[in-house]
C-alpha cells in the first residue's frame, strides 16, 4: 500500500544557490577567481621557466619569445569574438567551454617535442584564454549591485596577485622536477573549473536581441589586428625591413580601418563602437591600454635580470619577484572598496602615478644591486598596479548596458593584451640592441654566471632605457585616466 510521501516527486538539490539568492554573488565570484588565478598562475610558472625551456627543447631566443607571444596574440585577436559569441549563446556555456579548452591544450603541451609544438598548443590554450577572459568580467558584473562592483573586482585582482605570487615559485620548484610539469599542472585546475562552474554559475544575462554574427568586421578585425602584432613583435627581433613585418604592417594599414567602417554599418557588429561614446568608458579604456603597455615586460625583464645577470636559479627568482605580486595583492581590494564610495578617477591616476615612480626609480639598479632594495621597487610597481587596475575595470564594466557586457570585457582585454604585445616586444628590441650574441644566449638562457660586470654593462644599460621608456608610458597612463568624468557614490 503506498503512502503519500512515496507518491511525491523527488528534487535533487544543485550546488550553490538560484540566481536571485544575495549569495549567488559569491558563488559566482569563487568560479571567475579559480579562472583568475589559473590564468595568473601559468603566466608566473612560464616566465620563470623561460630559461629552462630554451636549454630543454633548443630554442632560439626567437621561438622562445613567441611561446608566450604566440598565447597572447591569438586571445587578444578572438576575445572579441567570445564575447561577441557569449552576448548571443550563453556566458557560462562559453566560459566552461575555455575551462576545458585550456586543460586539453596544457595536457598537450607538455608533451611538445619542439619549439614549433609548443608554440602551437600555446595558440589554443590562447583561444581557450579569450573565452575566459571575455566572460569573467561579465559574470561578475551581472552578479554584482553597482556599490560593490569594486569590491568585486578587486577580489578577482587579489585572487590574480596570488597566482603571480605562487606561479613564479612554483614555476621554479615545477622546472627543477621536469619542464613538461609546467604546463601539466593546470590540467586539474582547468578540468575542476568547468565543474565548478557547471555546478555553481547561472546564466542571469538574456541573450541580445539582434542575433547576427558580423563575419565580415570578425574577419577583418582578426587578420588586420594579428598582422599588427606580428609585425610589431617580429620586428623587434628580426629588424624591421623584414618582409614579414612590412606585410604585416600593410595587412594593419589596410583591415583595421575598414573593420571601423564595417563596424559603423552593421546591424550586429562584433564590436559597438557606440561604447565609446561614453567619456567614462573610452577614457578608462586607454588607460588600460596604457597599463599594459607599461607593466606587462616588467617581470620579462626582471626573469632574465635575476637568472641571467644575478645568476639565481629559477625558484630563487620566483621567491624574488614575490614582491610584485603582494604589493597587487594588499592595494587591489582596498582601492576596489574605495573606488565603490568614492569613484575611480583619482585612483586610477594615483595607481599609473605611483607605477610610473617605481619604474623610474629601478633604473638604479646595477649587477648584484641589494635585493631588499629591488624588492622595495618591485612592491611599489604592484602597488600602483593594484591601485589602478580594480577601479579602473569596475568602472568600464559598469559603464555599459548589461547585454554589451560580454562585449565589453572582450573590449577591456583586447586593449591590455595588445599593450602588452607591444610592451615586449618593444622592450626586446631595446634590450638586445649593440650586445653581442654570446652574451645575450647566456643571459637569456639564465648561463651568466660568471661573465663579467664589463660584459654584462650593456644589458644594463639598455634595461635602464626601456624601464625609462615603460615610467613614461605610466605618466601618461595617468594624464589619460584623469581625462574620465569624476563619478559620485552609488548608493544601495
Amino acid at each position: 500500500m503506498s503512502t503519500h510521501t512515496e507518491t511525491l516527486p523527488r528534487t535533487r538539490r544543485r550546488l550553490g544557490v538560484e540566481s536571485d539568492s544575495p549569495h549567488y554573488r559569491w558563488w559566482a565570484l569563487s568560479c571567475t577567481s579559480l579562472g583568475m588565478l589559473m590564468a595568473a598562475t601559468n603566466s608566473g610558472t612560464l616566465i620563470i621557466a623561460l630559461p629552462s625551456l630554451e636549454r630543454h627543447l633548443h630554442t632560439s631566443l626567437l621561438a622562445l619569445v613567441w611561446v608566450i607571444l604566440a598565447y597572447m596574440i591569438a586571445s587578444t585577436v578572438l576575445v572579441l569574438t567570445a564575447g561577441r559569441l557569449s552576448d548571443l549563446f550563453g556566458r557560462k556555456r562559453a566560459y566552461l567551454l575555455g575551462f576545458f579548452v585550456f586543460g586539453v591544450a596544457s595536457l598537450g603541451a607538455g608533451f611538445a617535442a619542439n619549439g614549433t609544438q609548443l608554440i602551437l598548443w600555446r595558440i589554443l590554450q590562447g583561444i581557450a584564454s579569450a573565452f575566459l577572459f571575455a566572460n569573467a568580467a561579465a559574470l561578475v558584473t551581472d552578479a554584482f549591485p553597482p556599490r560593490q562592483l569594486g569590491l568585486a573586482m578587486g577580489a578577482n585582482t587579489m585572487v590574480a596577485a596570488i597566482g603571480l605570487v605562487i606561479g613564479p615559485v612554483l614555476g621554479g620548484a615545477l622546472v627543477e622536477i621536469a619542464w613538461p610539469w609546467v604546463f601539466w599542472f593546470n590540467v586539474p585546475f582547468a578540468f575542476g573549473g568547468a565543474v565548478w562552474g557547471a555546478l555553481v554559475l547561472r546564466e542571469l544575462a538574456k541573450p541580445d536581441k539582434v542575433r547576427g554574427f558580423d563575419i565580415a568586421g570578425t574577419t577583418t578585425f582578426v587578420i588586420g589586428l594579428t598582422g599588427l602584432v606580428l609585425a610589431v613583435s617580429h620586428g623587434g627581433l628580426s629588424g624591421w625591413n623584414n618582409a614579414i613585418v612590412i606585410g604585416g604592417f600593410a595587412l594593419a594599414a589596410v583591415l583595421l580601418p575598414l573593420f571601423v567602417v564595417i563596424e559603423r554599418r552593421s546591424p550586429a557588429p562584433m564590436l559597438d563602437l557606440s561604447l565609446f561614446n561614453d567619456r567614462l568608458f573610452a577614457a578608462a579604456s586607454g588607460a588600460t591600454f596604457i597599463n599594459g603597455l607599461a607593466r606587462f615586460a616588467l617581470m620579462f625583464i626582471f626573469v632574465f635580470y635575476f637568472q641571467g645577470v644575478e645568476g639565481n636559479a629559477p625558484i630563487t627568482a620566483g621567491i624574488k619577484l614575490i614582491p610584485l605580486a603582494l604589493g597587487m595583492l594588499i592595494a587591489s581590494p582596498l582601492a576596489g572598496s574605495y573606488a565603490d564610495r568614492h569613484g575611480s578617477r583619482a585612483l586610477a591616476a594615483a595607481g599609473m602615478a605611483i607605477t610610473a615612480i617605481g619604474l623610474a626609480l629601478m633604473t638604479t639598479l646595477q649587477v648584484h644591486s641589494s635585493f631588499l632594495w629591488a624588492a622595495t621597487l618591485l612592491a611599489i610597481v604592484g602597488v600602483g598596479s593594484g591601485t589602478f587596475m580594480s577601479p579602473n575595470t569596475a568602472a568600464m564594466m559598469g559603464a555599459v548596458p548589461p547585454e554589451r557586457r560580454g562585449v565589453a570585457a572582450g573590449a577591456r582585454t583586447v586593449l591590455q593584451n595588445t599593450g602588452a604585445v607591444l610592451s615586449i616586444a618593444f622592450v626586446l628590441s631595446i634590450v638586445t640592441a649593440a650586445i653581442p650574441k654570446a652574451t645575450l644566449f647566456r643571459i637569456f638562457s639564465g648561463l651568466a654566471h660568471g661573465l663579467t660586470q664589463a660584459k654584462l654593462a650593456p644589458f644594463i644599460h639598455n634595461m635602464h632605457v626601456a624601464l625609462w621608456a615603460l615610467a613614461f608610458a605610466a605618466l601618461i597612463g595617468a594624464f589619460v585616466s584623469m581625462m574620465r568624468p569624476a563619478h559620485v557614490r552609488i548608493e544601495p
